[in-house]
């Protein structure tokens, strides 16, 4: 198949590096011809992937090439319809850890590799999903066993100033204003209306 071929590196989150996939796909691409994303696999609404799939990105005759399927995804239903994508818009997706996806064959014989590949997707979708559900799960028992041990969840809470009181009222009396309360308490604009909020 003809084209350019361009490839695609996703980490969850900002914190994970690219390195080990981008190293891998330099084997096949320019690095110029990377498109990477640090966003959850939970659905598609990320920038670089979207791109991808713009008028200005794939199109017939180009191919794609991945480290492993969850790259695309962690959704079963969203990796189907992103290999329907694909297959409708002509684009041939190869993918490192499906060998399967990178053999060549003589023209009127690729119906021997969409087969074989179609059943390894069905499994592989299927393990990538159930170790998002997997993920989530662990992730809520971790939240419920700390909750049960009295632990705090997420940000700490904000504690009000010693002289919050005096000044809280001398504001809502209007005897001054909003932006000399918080000088006052050395408040921040969202810190003070935060402790409004909650009064």
């Amino acid at each position: 198949m003809s084209g350019k071929k361009m490839a695609y590196a996703r980490v969850s989150s900002t914190s994970q590096s690219l390195d080990r996939q981008i190293e891998e796909l330099k084997k096949y691409v320019d690095e110029s011809n990377i498109i990477v994303d640090k966003a959850s696999g939970k659905d598609l609404n990320r920038n670089g992937f979207q791109a991808l799939k713009s008028p200005l990105g794939l199109r017939k005759g180009d191919t794609l090439i991945i480290k492993s399927l969850d790259r695309l995804s962690r959704n079963k239903a969203d990796i189907k319809n992103e290999l329907e994508w694909f297959k409708s818009n002509h684009v041939n997706l190869q993918i490192l850890d499906l060998p399967t996806t990178m053999i060549q064959l003589p023209s009127g014989q690729e119906w021997i590799r969409d087969m074989v590949n179609n059943i390894i997707i069905e499994v592989m979708s299927s393990i990538a999903e159930q170790e998002r559900l997997t993920i989530r799960q662990r992730q809520k028992e971790g939240i419920d066993i700390a909750k049960k041990q009295g632990k705090h969840m997420g940000r700490p809470s904000l504690e009000k100033p010693v002289e919050w009181e005096k000044y809280y009222d001398m504001w809502k009396r209007g005897n001054i204003s909003a932006k000399k309360a918080m000088e006052f308490l050395n408040l921040k604009k969202t810190s003070f209306y935060k402790l409004v909020s909650e009064k």
